[in-house]
């Protein structure tokens, strides 16, 4: 089946935190489908090279860690000065660690919060000029629902077939 195309995102510059593996990867294969220029950061080095390597002439990678405000904002303006203004922001970052409420420390929870929503505005204030200068642009931001429905516990398998 021939996938879906949208002419208007040819040639856009994108940029996606979390682009390596899992959702973000998603986002970056069907963003460079379009014919997007995407940039993409990612912890996860070999699989953000394997990645860069599938759509060489169109993907742009940096490891980075997305809790260093400063690296994460230098990644987005290298990634503009390489691929040319960003106007669509993908923030999928994330850490998806499931704990029980009551059993969280303070200090997981600001880990948790440096990785899954601290990346989002850091990202967001960095291409804010160039979606000015452009006229607009767009940001998704990726969560989840794990936060209403806390940690999945399954039942036991009672070991009978």
């Amino acid at each position: 089946m021939q996938p879906a195309s949208y002419p208007s995102l040819r040639g856009r510059t994108v940029f996606v935190t979390g682009g390596a593996t899992g959702i973000g990867e998603s986002f970056v294969v069907q963003f460079a489908v379009q014919g997007c220029k995407v940039a993409f950061v990612d912890l996860e080095q070999e699989a953000g090279q394997a990645l860069e390597g599938r759509f060489a002439e169109r993907t742009w990678f940096r490891c980075c860690d997305v809790t260093d405000v400063v690296a994460l904002q230098t990644a987005v303006r290298d990634a503009a000065a390489a691929m040319g203004p960003i106007t669509i922001l993908v923030n999928s970052v994330a850490n998806d660690t499931r704990h029980d409420a009551a059993d969280i420390s303070i200090d997981t929870w600001r880990k948790g919060l440096a990785v899954n929503l601290d990346p989002a505005f850091a990202a967001s204030v960095a291409v804010y000029p160039m979606m000015k200068a452009a006229g607009g642009g767009s940001i998704i931001n990726v969560s989840s629902i794990n936060a209403l429905w806390g940690p999945v516990i399954l039942p036991r398998k009672s070991g009978r077939g």
